[in-house]
């Protein structure tokens, strides 16, 4: 997690969305442990209760679940709602504002597609690149 906090929002609510990011991305799966709040409390210097309240988000919309004396877990299938959930919110809310931007620019769709495969395409041979 990125130790730099952002002013405009609450810690607890940053914190959340770092975990849901982490959870996305893979670097936390089905059944992973978060890390300990004591543990994350110490590393940041954050307040403990600032932590718990972030996780307790985590755990209220069922992304997280509580093992009494043992930590928190990462819900089975926490992963494909967050995706369900982030799609429809891009199509619902950014969708419409990008499909404005790409009208008003004149901007040709297919052209777009293929900027998108080129960026793929690259980003591809980048990463064969520094595997080697």
């Amino acid at each position: 997690m990125d130790p730099k906090w952002n002013e405009d929002l609450p810690i607890y609510r940053q914190l959340r969305d770092r975990v849901v990011a982490m959870i996305l991305e893979g670097v936390l799966n089905d059944g992973d442990a978060l890390p300990s709040v004591r543990n994350v409390a110490a590393e940041y210097r954050l307040n403990p209760l600032t932590v718990l309240k972030g996780y307790q988000e985590l755990v209220d919309e069922e992304l997280v679940e509580k093992k009494r004396g043992r930590g928190m877990f990462v819900t089975e299938g926490a992963r494909k709602q967050l995706l369900k959930d982030e799609r429809k919110r891009f199509v619902e809310r950014e969708w419409p504002i990008v499909s404005a931007t790409i009208q008003r620019l004149g901007l040709d769709p297919a052209e777009l597609l293929k900027a998108v495969e080129s960026a793929k395409d690259a980003d591809g041979q980048n990463k064969g690149k520094q595997d080697d």
